[in-house]
Parts: C-alpha cells; sequence; structure tokens
C-alpha cells in the first residue's frame, strides 16, 4: 500500500525588514513589518497592543488648564478655546493655519475639521480609541495640519507611539474658554447652512444645557438641567485631601454656597475631582459667584490646617460625612 503522502504546512510568505525604525500596523495574523518572521500579535502588535489599553489617568496633566479641559471634555456642552502650536507643529503643516481652535464637540462627531481658509477646528468630545486621549487627540490635530482646506478629519484608530497634545501646544499660552449658548460657531455662516451639517447643529442645539462659566473662581460652571441648576467646580486639589477637607467643612456646615444650596457629591473625571452643588432654580451664575469666592477661601484655609503639622484628625462625624462623599461618587472616566 502506498505511503500517505505527508502533509506540507502552509509555506509563510517572505517578510520584508522595515528599515526606517517606524513599524506599520498590520493584521495581527500578518508577518510583522519588522522581518523577524512572527505574527504581528506576537511581536511589534503585542507592544501596539499594550500602548493602546494603558490607560493615562490624567491626560491633560501638564496642559494650561487641565481643569477646564477636563470639564470641556465631559460637563460643557458648547465652548471653544483658542489653541497655540508650537513652532515646530505648525512648521509640518500643510499651507498655512491662521488659527487653532478647541471646540467641545464638532459636527457629525468629526474628530477634527480643516476650513476652506485653512484654520483648524479640533473636536474634544470624541470617542477614545486608547488610554490616552491626550494621544488620540494629538493624532487627529495633527492628521488636521496636514488635510486639504476644507475637509474634515475622519476617525482613525489612533498610531501607537504618536505624540501627545503636551507635544504640539505652546505651554505658556492661555487657555481660556469661552462658553456658548448654541454651535453655531461650527460654520462660518449657520443660517445658510444646509444638510446633514444643519440636521446636526439643529439636533445639538435642542439638546444643549444651559452653561455659563463663573468668572470669579477657576473652573467652576453653572447649568439649568430641569428642575434644578447645579454648578460643577473641576478641582486640582487630590482627591483624598479635597475629601476630607469637604467633610470637615461639611460638619460645620460650611459646604453650602448659599441658602437652599447643598453639596451632594462629586464626580471623579480625568484624574480631578468635581464638586457638584444642587441650586434652586431661580440662583443664576452671577448669584453664585460671590458665595463660590467665599468657600473657596474657606477651602483654602481647611485644606491648609488639615495639611499642617500636628493637625487633628478627622473627628467621627467627619468620617461619616467623608464616606457618605464616597458613595455619591460617580466616575465619569
Amino acid at each position: 500500500m502506498a505511503k500517505k503522502a505527508a502533509k506540507k504546512s502552509p509555506q509563510r510568505s517572505q517578510s520584508t525588514t522595515v528599515a526606517t525604525g517606524e513599524i506599520p500596523v498590520v493584521g495581527a495574523r500578518e508577518d510583522c513589518p519588522c522581518g523577524s518572521g512572527r505574527r504581528y500579535k506576537a511581536c511589534h502588535g503585542r507592544e501596539a497592543a499594550h500602548a493602546v489599553q494603558e490607560l493615562v489617568h490624567r491626560p491633560f496633566e501638564g496642559l494650561p488648564g487641565e481643569a477646564d479641559w477636563v470639564a470641556l471634555r465631559e460637563l460643557v456642552p458648547a465652548a471653544t478655546v483658542p489653541l497655540k502650536l508650537t513652532a515646530e507643529a505648525a512648521a509640518g503643516a500643510l499651507g498655512e493655519v491662521p488659527s487653532v481652535t478647541l471646540a467641545t464637540v464638532l459636527p457629525l462627531a468629526w474628530p477634527a475639521l480643516r476650513r476652506p481658509d485653512g484654520s483648524i477646528m479640533l473636536g474634544l468630545q470624541t470617542q477614545s480609541s486608547s488610554g490616552d486621549l491626550s494621544r488620540d487627540l494629538a493624532d487627529a490635530l495633527e492628521l488636521a495640519l496636514t488635510t486639504e482646506p476644507g475637509s474634515p478629519v475622519p476617525a482613525r484608530r489612533t498610531v501607537p507611539g504618536g505624540r501627545r497634545l503636551q507635544e504640539l501646544l505652546d505651554l505658556d499660552a492661555e487657555f481660556v474658554p469661552a462658553v456658548h449658548t448654541g454651535f453655531e460657531f461650527w460654520l462660518e455662516d449657520a443660517e445658510s447652512s444646509t444638510g446633514e451639517v444643519a440636521a446636526s447643529l439643529e439636533r445639538a442645539n435642542a439638546s444643549a444645557i444651559p452653561t455659563e462659566k463663573l468668572t470669579g473662581v477657576d473652573s467652576s460652571y453653572w447649568c439649568a438641567a430641569g428642575d434644578k441648576n447645579h454648578l460643577r467646580w473641576v478641582m486640582t486639589v487630590p482627591e483624598e485631601q479635597l475629601l476630607d477637607a469637604l467633610a470637615r467643612l461639611t460638619t460645620a456646615e460650611q459646604s453650602s454656597i448659599g441658602p437652599d444650596t447643598r453639596l451632594v457629591g462629586s464626580f471623579r473625571a480625568h484624574g480631578l475631582t468635581v464638586p457638584v452643588w444642587d441650586l434652586p432654580t431661580t440662583m443664576t451664575s452671577a448669584d453664585c459667584e460671590k458665595p463660590a469666592a467665599e468657600f473657596a477661601e474657606r477651602l483654602a484655609d481647611t485644606l491648609k490646617e488639615l495639611a499642617s503639622a500636628g493637625a487633628a484628625p478627622l473627628t467621627a462625624e467627619e468620617r461619616r460625612a467623608r464616606a457618605n462623599l464616597v458613595n455619591r461618587q460617580v466616575t465619569l472616566n
């Protein structure tokens, strides 16, 4: 009886060694472009997967206005901020870039938009494809810089190892948000807009919660939501210290920002803590200015007291107040 022919294993295609040092992204089961002979997922794909999954706790740390970056990402519907590129980033652009503007959101959820005049709008409230939001936004910005004017920037998977916003933006420039009542800033002539963009603009304006930024204290935003108004205040104080101070103020009945207001809890967002107060519907953002400034002074004094040598530990009542704040904390991101 004739012997059965031995089954040959499939031949793998010859890999091409990449000499530039930059390994392109390929399919997980394809040969790694580095020329190792291994599959991509078992070679450089492992590093890429790790880069995508690794979570950066405070993606905006080191940027001017870190707390406002967090607020605009998570809390504010419609706002814009002018950004300034580094000389190196601007030099790599396709043509002149008259301005770069950060926007909370862009029509049709575009990551970025290159306007006909060459200016750029960068969307902040976009879907993150990796664990580093700063890298995702920088990737969209770099793509916008090389996009033909008059074109939106499509969403794509962030290339691992790319630059971050901290490397593309001038870190000495001010970060001053302008809060808007609607999204007309999307277009140079919103009244003449038609089609999908006009429909997206109408939907966005209908869903926007009225929001205003306080001028007397940093990174605090008043909003009118349903049957209550709220004050949401993004703070850069380390969470554990802030919760201790809020607990002490709550127990001393000094945590409110005026009559009929109440500290109800906090958000945790991108490594920062965001205390939230319930306000009566009659209380405007202007009404919040003075009591918010007074609260800021009380908070600063309490933080200083708790940090001083020989500071008294939290009492049993203060620990209960702290636990209550922790139990009502909501993590946004």
